[in-house]
Order: C-alpha cells, then structure tokens, then sequence
C-alpha cells in the first residue's frame, strides 16, 4: 500500500476531498493522512473519520492488512482556510 493507493481510495470516497497522505515510518504500514472535504460539514470528529475508514475499509481489517494504522486529520475548506 502506496501513498497514492490511499490517496486514491478516498478521493473515490470524496471525491471533492483534497488528500495529503504520508508514510510515517517508511514500512508502508503506519500513515498520517490529511482530508479537506466539504462533506465533513455539520459532522463530528468521529462521523468524519468514519466517513475516511469507510473508503479503506478493506485493507485496514484483520491482521494482516496492509495499513496497520492511520492518523487522521479531517477539515472542512473553511477549516483548513483558518489556519
């Protein structure tokens, strides 16, 4: 799993979304994610990052998936404009 691989599965989720992903420990396993959507507007914390978990759901499940685990950061365009 790629980086781009996981940029590309939530852009497919969001596709709005733009997505900022790195691997954090250079194994391929460990990532940071960033995703700026407006699709998180008016939604919480938790409801955001499952929106982003449901687009990787297939390789983050089991043991042996390929991401064993993914820092989120989730805003809306007007969050993220903020800062």
């Amino acid at each position: 799993m790629t980086p781009e691989d996981i940029r590309a599965r939530i852009r497919t989720a969001l596709p709005d979304a733009e997505v900022s992903v790195a691997d954090t420990t250079g194994g391929g396993d460990h990532f940071s994610a960033t995703v700026v959507s407006s699709a998180f507007a008016d939604k919480g914390l938790i409801d955001r990052h499952r929106l982003v978990y449901a687009a990787l759901a297939d390789v983050m499940r089991g043991p042996a998936a390929p991401i064993h685990a993914l820092a989120l950061t989730t805003e809306t365009p007007e969050e993220y404009r903020r800062k």
